[in-house]
């Protein structure tokens, strides 16, 4: 089964998401900029869509949770993946539980992973909310996290989307940027 190169992860739960709705302007402009281009035929030129409102996960208990089906899927996805956008809503000033659940079900899969985050949040005091996700992502798995990202609160949306031209160009800006990114980033050699 042929992995895709880019990943962009929807990590809310809310059939309503504004988070999803920034995955999903992110995921636009990923298949934009992979529709026109050459790749290296080691590799797909794809973007996937993962929303974890379809992939119900246990939580991670350190010890059974990791043979859960869907957890073996999204661990194959994200390790075969060169780079991941993430988008989560932010509850109680950082990225949602169920965010955080995944990567430590997912956890090693994510080594040396190029990463772009997005959030939306309910105000203005939580936009420094993804800086304990990024962390962890950079320490603990050597990810290189874009030092942008974007943060939306729920008057940048209308019940179509995005309405907000300024949050539009930041999420066009943000897959840019990650495009680019990853993309320098070299291919590890193949197995032997």
């Amino acid at each position: 089964m042929e992995q895709a190169r880019f990943l962009v992860i929807s990590g809310s739960l809310h059939p309503d998401s504004r988070s999803r709705c920034l995955a999903k302007a992110g995921l636009e402009r990923l298949e934009q900029l992979c529709s026109a281009e050459v790749v290296d035929q080691r590799e797909s030129s794809g973007v996937e869509w993962i929303d974890l409102a379809e992939y119900p996960l246990p939580f991670c208990d350190g010890h059974s949770a990791y043979g859960d089906p869907n957890v073996g899927t999204l661990t194959a996805k994200v390790k075969a993946a060169r780079g991941i956008l993430l988008a989560s809503p932010v509850y109680n000033y950082d990225v949602n539980a169920v965010v955080k659940n995944m990567i430590e079900l997912t956890g090693r899969s994510w080594q040396d992973k190029v990463v772009g985050l997005m959030c939306a949040a309910g105000g203005q005091g939580s936009y420094m909310a993804l800086m304990s996700l990024a962390n962890s992502l950079m320490l603990d798995f050597r990810c290189l996290v874009l030092p942008r990202f974007v943060y939306a609160t729920g008057d940048a949306f209308s019940a179509q989307g995005i309405e907000d031209e300024l949050i539009q160009g930041r999420v066009d800006e943000l897959a840019d940027r990650f495009y680019q990114v990853a993309n320098a980033v070299p291919l590890p050699p193949p197995a032997v």
